[in-house]
This record gives structure tokens, sequence and C-alpha cells, in this order.
């Protein structure tokens, strides 16, 4: 039998799972935002497939193919206010491997399509996906990587 403290929505039944893991929850998206968050993810889906085929998966080419599509790099001032645009492409996040840190080849796509819905990106070596997502309290479009 679980624990009789498991809260609602609790992942694999931890206690405490959504306090633990706020970070990583992403946020709601309306009906209407997620239609269209959807829409951007299915232009994505086959550039990245195309990109992953021709095993092409450096941020400089993913940042290409994305701006080709029409999307606008983010753009910041020295404080951090968003000037504009909606898109960003990073390297992969580095990760701990037999016992050390390894960052794999592969880039991270973030597509900011309204302030309640984003696309969330890969493609690397093994593997692409494309999801549309609400953005993550810390972190916007991206998944933060592990916490605590």
């Amino acid at each position: 039998m679980g624990s009789p403290y498991v809260e609602p929505g609790a992942g694999e039944g931890a206690p405490h799972y959504r306090e633990n893991n706020g970070f990583r929850i992403a946020g709601q998206m309306s009906a209407a935002s997620a239609k269209d968050a959807q829409r951007e993810a299915a232009r994505i889906e086959p550039v990245l497939k195309r990109l992953w085929q021709h095993k092409t998966w450096d941020p400089k080419t993913v940042r290409a193919a994305m701006l080709k599509l029409g999307y606008e790099e983010e753009r910041f001032d020295a404080k951090w206010k968003l000037l504009g645009g909606t898109l960003q492409v990073k390297p992969m996040d580095p990760r701990f491997e037999n016992g050390r840190e390894v960052t794999h080849e592969g880039a991270r796509v973030g597509l900011r399509v309204h302030d309640d819905a984003c696309v969330t990106a890969f493609v690397q070596k093994t593997n692409y996906q494309v999801s549309a997502n609400g953005p993550y309290p810390e972190t916007g479009c991206f998944e933060p990587p592990a916490g605590h």
C-alpha cells in the first residue's frame, strides 16, 4: 500500500513530489495557446528530423534552420530585459556520466509562442524530440536540469 502522505499528481507517488520538483513542472497553457504551440511544433519537427537524418545537430546549423522558418532570436539589453525575438538555440546541457561531467553533441531549441506557451525541442546523435508545453518557472521554455 502506498504512503498516506502522497499528494495529488505526485508522479511516482513520492511524498512532497510536487513541492520538491515544482521547478521542473511546466506551466499550464490556455487552450488557444496550446493550439498555437502545437502548430509551431508541427513546423519545427520535420526540420529537426531532416537535420537528425543528415547528422547535423550542432547549435549553429540548428539555429540557421530555425531562422529560415522565420523565427527571430531573443535579444536582451544589458539588464536582461527582453528586446524582442522568441527563439533560443543552445548546446545540450552537461550531465554526469561515469563520475564526470559530459556534454553531448546536439542542440536544444526553445521557442516562446505566447507568455504561457512554448515549443521545446532537441536534436542529438541518438534522437530528436519536439513538444509543446507551458514555460518552466525558472528557465522559461527550457526544461531545467536536475535539482536537489
